[in-house]
């Protein structure tokens, strides 16, 4: 467990928008907190962190992040803690996915001490952000751009590093429909599958929406070379019950190193489940509908944590999964997930980082 203590500027709004904010119906980044952090890469250097007002942010339509795609981002939560404080779930494993990320961008890295003195001012003056209904948390953006206003195909000389705040309940309200993607790709080995780049996330979307007008809520992500072998649903990483065996597929340049996902296979080890990361072909999944040797399928991610799966289609053939129910191995984990976050159960593998407001 790490508590981590840094002062920084902060200037507070005058106008608090949480009385506007309904907390019982939240629908996933609708609304966005009080306040967010900014800083400025230049000459080599980032400028000192400061909290200020959520409001817009002043560019020239001729930045760099317009025209070549230079934009990451992160994605992770904070949540209430039976003891009253806020727990910020993996925080360096997030930061590390970051600059990893980055630096395939060829975008500064956000230093470490920067990046946990950031998240603690905000969550600090935001903490009436922080939800406390079942299923709900305060979900944090922390995102890089570049900046420098400039036509000329080049790596930016400039970047913005920002962090926002949302209060969300829960992302998927009932189980998926998934449409075996094997004409698009969504990344490719060699590219930035593992990164969190927002081009990832731009070119995915024709073909997920293709899906959803045949009445799909997402695609299974097939390899870019065969289409035979299963990447990612949606945008969350994938796993499968079979033969009672967690089974997901193994990490590789095309796949995000999921930090839901890394802490489920951790959690399921330690319960004593079968883990196997390893390549899932198409035609191994569609043999276990056939037998009944599948039992459970479902995204993991920060935004869903995770998402039954309750149709998978081949070839324009619907495979129906069982119901989910407290035996369920996906709810055990989401259970299990929720007891270390919130101090139910000791965090044994110090991933809390607790904010005490």
């Amino acid at each position: 467990m790490e508590t981590m203590t840094s002062p920084i500027v902060i200037e507070r709004t005058g106008n608090s928008r949480l009385r506007e904010i309904d907390f019982n119906n939240l629908e996933f980044g609708k609304h966005i907190s009080d306040h967010m952090i900014v800083a400025d890469w230049n000459k080599g250097n980032w400028s000192e962190p400061k909290v200020v007002p959520y409001g817009e942010l002043r560019m020239s339509p001729s930045i760099l992040a317009l025209h070549y795609g230079q934009a990451v981002f992160e994605g992770m939560k904070a949540f209430h803690m039976k003891d009253g404080t806020i727990n910020i779930f993996r925080p360096q494993k997030h930061h590390d996915r970051f600059n990893k990320s980055l630096v395939r961008m060829c975008m500064p890295t956000i230093p470490y001490e920067m990046f946990m003195m950031s998240l603690r001012a905000l969550i600090e003056v935001d903490k009436d952000w922080v939800p406390t209904g079942e299923g709900s948390a305060l979900y944090i953006r922390p995102l890089v751009f570049a900046s420098e206003a400039r036509l000329g195909v080049k790596v930016s000389d400039q970047y913005k590093f920002v962090i926002l705040t949302s209060p969300v309940g829960p992302y998927y309200s009932k189980p998926l429909r998934l449409k075996i993607e094997e004409h698009f790709t969504r990344t490719a080995e060699g590219g930035t599958g593992f990164a969190k780049c927002a081009g990832n996330y731009g070119g995915a979307f024709y073909p997920t929406q293709l899906a959803k007008q045949e009445g799909f809520d997402q695609v299974l992500w097939t390899d870019h070379k065969e289409h035979q072998y299963v990447d990612e649903v949606g945008m969350m990483n994938v796993m499968f019950v079979i033969d009672g065996t967690l089974v997901t597929p193994e990490l590789n340049s095309a796949i995000l190193d999921g930090v839901t996902r890394d802490s489920i296979l951790k959690i399921a080890r330690e319960m004593g489940l079968k883990v196997e990361e390893r390549r899932v072909s198409l035609d191994e999944l569609e043999q276990a509908f056939i037998s009944k040797s599948i039992t459970e399928a479902f995204g993991a991610g920060t935004a869903a944590v995770v998402a039954p799966v309750a149709i998978v289609n081949f070839h324009g053939t619907d495979h129906h999964l069982p119901p989910i129910d407290a035996s369920s191995i996906q709810l055990k984990m989401k259970h299990a997930l929720l007891e270390i976050r919130t101090g139910a159960k000791p965090d044994t593998h110090g991933w809390n980082c607790i904010v005490r407001v």
